[in-house]
Parts: C-alpha cells; sequence; structure tokens
C-alpha cells in the first residue's frame, strides 16, 4: 500500500493496467465507436495524468484540479490520436497533457507570470526528473543548467514564479495547545531596535528644523516633488530650496552621529 495514491477521488491502487498490445486493440474499437472501451481506456490511463502532475509538483486541492484538468487533455490526445503515426499513446498523449495544465494554471493563477518564464521553469521541472532518475541525489540548479542551457539564476527566478503562494497564517507546527504559524518564523528586519531608536531620532532632529525646512523636506522626499516645483509652490528660487535643503540634511545627519 506504499505506492497507494489518492487524488480527485481516484484511488490509483485499483487502475488496470494495460499492455501495448491490449491498447492497440482498445483503441481499434474506440475509433470504431465503442464508448466502453474509450472509457476503460481513460481510466487505465489515469496514471499517465498522474505522473504528468507529479512533475508541476503540485500539492493538495491544486493537484486535484491539475488532475481532472489532466483528464480533458488525455480525453482529447484519445479523441485524436492517429494510429498511422506509429508512436505509443503516451508519447502523444503527453504533450497535450501538460499543454492543458499550462493554459489552466496559466488562466488561474492570482499573479501573472509570463509565458516564456512558465516555459523556462517546466523545462527545468523535466530536466530535473530525468536528472533524479540517474542519481540518488536531488540535482543542484546548476546541474539543470547545464541540461536546458539557461542561466541558473534564470532558472532560479522561473521556478520561483510559479510556485504556489502560502499564507502568513498557515500552521507550520503544534504540539496539541500552541500553533506556531509561518508569520512566527519570518524576521522583522524593520523594526529592529536599531531601526527604533534611529527613527526616534529623526524626528528628533526634524523637530530643530525652521518650518519652511521641514516644509520642503516633506514635498522632496514624501510627496516626491522637484526642486523647481517646490520653489513656484512656495514662492521662492530653486537656489534658495536647494540651500535649505542641504542645511536640513546637514543638521539631521550631525544629529544622528
Amino acid at each position: 500500500m506504499s505506492s497507494r495514491v489518492c487524488i480527485a477521488g481516484v484511488d490509483t491502487t485499483k487502475l488496470p493496467k494495460l499492455t501495448n498490445a491490449d491498447m492497440v486493440e482498445l483503441m481499434k474499437k474506440i475509433k470504431k465507436g465503442d464508448e466502453k472501451a474509450r472509457e476503460y481506456f481513460v481510466v487505465a490511463n489515469l496514471r499517465l495524468v498522474l505522473s504528468v502532475v507529479h512533475r508541476f509538483g503540485a500539492r493538495g486541492d491544486r493537484a486535484d484540479d491539475m488532475f481532472q484538468v489532466g483528464c480533458v487533455g488525455l480525453m482529447k490526445a484519445i479523441d485524436n490520436f492517429d494510429e498511422s503515426l506509429n508512436v505509443k499513446f503516451s508519447t502523444y498523449a503527453v504533450p497535450m497533457i501538460i499543454g492543458e495544465i499550462k493554459r489552466y494554471l496559466r488562466d488561474n493563477n492570482s499573479v501573472r507570470v509570463s509565458r516564456s518564464l512558465r516555459d523556462v521553469a517546466y523545462k527545468a521541472l523535466q530536466a530535473k526528473e530525468e536528472l533524479s532518475k540517474k542519481s540518488i541525489k536531488e540535482p543542484s540548479v546548476d546541474e539543470i543548467s547545464d541540461v536546458i542551457k539557461i542561466p541558473s539564476s534564470t532558472i532560479t527566478f522561473a521556478l520561483d514564479a510559479i510556485s504556489d503562494t502560502v499564507s502568513l497564517s498557515e500552521p507550520v507546527y503544534t504540539d496539541g495547545s500552541d500553533t506556531i504559524h509561518l508569520l512566527d518564523q519570518i524576521a522583522d528586519t524593520k523594526h529592529t531596535d536599531e531601526n527604533i531608536y534611529e527613527n526616534i531620532s529623526i524626528k528628533d532632529a526634524i523637530k530643530t528644523l525652521s518650518d519652511r525646512e521641514r516644509e520642503i523636506l516633506l514635498m522632496r522626499y514624501y510627496i516626491g516633488k522637484t526642486q523647481t516645483e517646490v520653489s513656484e509652490e512656495i514662492g521662492i528660487s530653486q537656489a534658495q530650496v536647494s540651500r535649505l535643503e542641504k542645511n536640513a540634511l546637514k543638521v539631521i545627519k550631525e544629529f544622528l552621529v
């Protein structure tokens, strides 16, 4: 039972297994309009859909959705398969299943990721799977980069782009009483003691400035106006604005030393 997988209500241990000869015979019946043969053929190839879903590293409900979308690709492959191509059905079906899942991900992702970036990510996942079959250790990004000839930095960025978003409220550990959430594991680099003291010092320094100097700093660094815009608004020359601004920044800098 260690190989048992349940996804979208399907128990893979109960799926039928077909030889290549069986598949050829069933396909002939399907082409003649045998619906029972078609239904049996679909069920027997659900493992193929599952193997494609695993390539995308899907989990939970997302895996179930991708599985169902993959089944649509499987049925399209069955309906369009041409026996005269002289290729195995799986060879023909896998690209169609992948295509359906890619379209689903592209259309249902809350964060829009470019198609080219997704293509890089999927190439990297496929290369990773192939390399994993040849070695007991997980391949590094550099090894994947050597295979698909794409910079490792681009691969890392692409894989991050298609990864599932996680809520900061996601529980990561519980002992039955207290639960630790993801937010508890993230360091706060903004509200450190050092930053708090620095902010207090800046506020104290600003209090020592004149009203006009405070007004200029507000317009320049909070609102984002240029010195020319500031000079026109408060009715002094740009040179005066520049001088007052430099003096105010000097006072704040000396206050922090």
